[in-house]
């Protein structure tokens, strides 16, 4: 049996999950910015995620996942307290730069909320002046206010219906936190492509530092598979290895996007196989106590 054990679970809505696993080794060397490989079994994809936090003292790893795949969906049925993932490989990725930033805008859209707390948390233990910014598409999908509300001077709250906080995207969070900070000195934004795309746009004329957290498809986590690659300014990087963090102003979103989309038809396969045989198991279930209790 693995030691990768699930020591607590939380669901925050019917998509997004909390697990908490135990690694002492891993959580004392994990920084603000890194991520880890998961396994959930011996034959189950590989899937990178972000560390969402981290305990030095409880000796946990602590991630947020979206059920939205076919493997996210199978953790969020069979991963639960006392269970173990098969592999979990980490601490990986460069850990964000904290530096000297005196104010920083921290913008988390969905579950980009999640990893973007440790470096919120990092910025304010180093004496910095932290402007949360967090989006969701309404106020039931909200989560971890109370964490950001603890670590930040400010917390603006975004959602897309006005259910909670203000109506609107993280871009009008940015916005009114510049009206009122002429002195911000970096954005940290992490999310959907297209929002920190919108991020990275909002500070551009502002000459604003704005670093912004990548997701390509990652396979090894090494950089030898090359599935990470991304394009900054005039050369390529992967994520992997030299991210996930980079310049927002440099990063060429539309073409992350572009190879993000080019596994839609894959991804939707695997995820309708996975519901059929959810289906059909469920069937089994349903029939197999009418047969057993037929004597004949």
């Amino acid at each position: 049996m693995s030691d990768f054990e699930i020591v607590a679970r939380e669901d925050f809505s019917e998509v997004t999950y909390l697990l908490e696993v135990r690694h002492p080794q891993m959580a004392r060397a994990a920084k603000p910015g890194q991520f880890v490989i998961v396994m959930e079994h011996e034959k189950g994809e590989r899937i990178p995620l972000t560390i969402a936090d981290f305990d030095h003292d409880k000796g946990t790893i602590t991630l947020v996942i979206q059920a939205v795949g076919k493997t996210t969906r199978e953790m969020q049925r069979n991963c639960r307290v006392g269970t173990h993932l098969h592999a979990m490989v980490g601490p990986m990725g460069i850990p964000s730069h904290i530096g000297q930033a005196k104010k920083v805008i921290c913008v988390g859209g969905g579950l980009g909320v999640a990893p973007v707390y440790p470096q919120a948390r990092a910025y304010k233990e180093s004496g910095a002046y932290v402007i949360g910014v967090l989006g969701f598409r309404n106020q039931s999908l909200m989560f971890w206010e109370d964490k950001f509300r603890a670590c930040c001077d400010e917390l603006i709250v975004c959602t897309d219906d006005g259910s909670a906080g203000i109506k609107g995207l993280v871009t009008e969070g940015i916005r009114q936190a510049i009206a009122r900070h002429a002195d911000i000195d970096e954005v940290v934004a992490i999310g959907p492509p297209i929002m920190m795309k919108g991020c990275a746009d909002a500070t551009r004329a502002l000459g604003i530092k704005t670093l912004v957290s990548l997701n390509p498809v990652m396979v090894d986590g090494t950089g030898m598979c090359g599935g990470c690659r991304v394009k900054i300014g005039d050369t390529v990087k992967f994520a992997c290895v030299d991210g996930p963090d980079f310049d927002g102003h440099q990063v060429d979103f539309d073409d992350l996007m572009a190879r993000l989309g080019r596994y839609k038809s894959t991804e939707k396969s695997a995820l309708e196989a996975f519901n059929e045989s959810c289906r059909i198991r469920a069937t089994a279930d349903t029939v197999a106590p009418d047969k057993a209790a037929d004597p004949h």
